[in-house]
């Protein structure tokens, strides 16, 4: 069996109709996720709502973890004059079970409303959340519409795009990092409704 992943395109290069211009090779990956890892955003799939002490709580257990690599939400609830702005912390691993970290965008204060991460979590270890206002606010910990990517790429580009074998007809968002694999996330048009997921992407 061949080692080569997907192949080793060292010297690897196109022929162009112009002397001593040669381009290097790509590839074009089909990217899939099946229907039941496809599930709707979940602004408690995560975690339930975790009410106010007063005090930052940590959260380590009755966590379930995203079926595939997704983006990780939190969600201000309860008494909206008890929400303060503040950011909950994300820990947990990326597609390579690496350990990893985010800080979520501030809650607007007074107001119930959910914020969004950008980086793809494969798991997710612990939830650090701050103090709010008062006791009557509540924090849920969930999943959002962004898909982790298993390439780590300075330029990456999409041809098509399928949700349960249609087209998108607004391309996906593609976001890349050439160094931290949960920076490299795709995010379609539409919103994942447990329907499969196809996407060809030039890497």
């Amino acid at each position: 069996m061949s080692t080569l992943f997907p192949f080793d395109t060292t010297g690897a290069e196109i022929a162009s109709d112009v002397t001593d211009e040669d381009l290097d090779r790509g590839f074009i990956a089909h990217f899939e996720v099946a229907a039941e890892d496809a599930v709707a955003a979940d602004t408690d799939g995560v975690h339930a709502a975790v009410t106010d002490n007063g005090g930052e709580q940590e959260i380590t257990t009755e966590i379930t973890d995203p079926a595939v690599p997704r983006n990780i939400t939190a969600t201000a609830g309860g008494t909206g004059g008890d929400i303060k702005a503040i950011q909950v912390v994300i820990d947990g691993t990326n597609f390579l079970d690496a350990a990893i970290q985010e800080t979520l965008p501030a809650f607007t204060g007074d107001t119930p409303g959910t914020v969004e991460g950008s980086k793809a979590f494969k798991t997710v270890t612990k939830a650090t959340i701050p103090a709010h206002d008062g006791t009557g606010a509540t924090t849920a910990i969930g999943w959002g519409d962004i898909l982790g990517l298993p390439y780590k790429r300075s330029i990456m580009s999409c041809i098509d795009a399928f949700l349960d074998e249609s087209k998108e007809g607004t391309p996906p968002t593609l976001t890349v990092d050439s160094s931290n694999i949960e920076g490299n996330t795709i995010e379609l048009d539409s919103a994942l409704d447990e329907s499969k997921v196809d996407a060809f992407i030039v890497v």
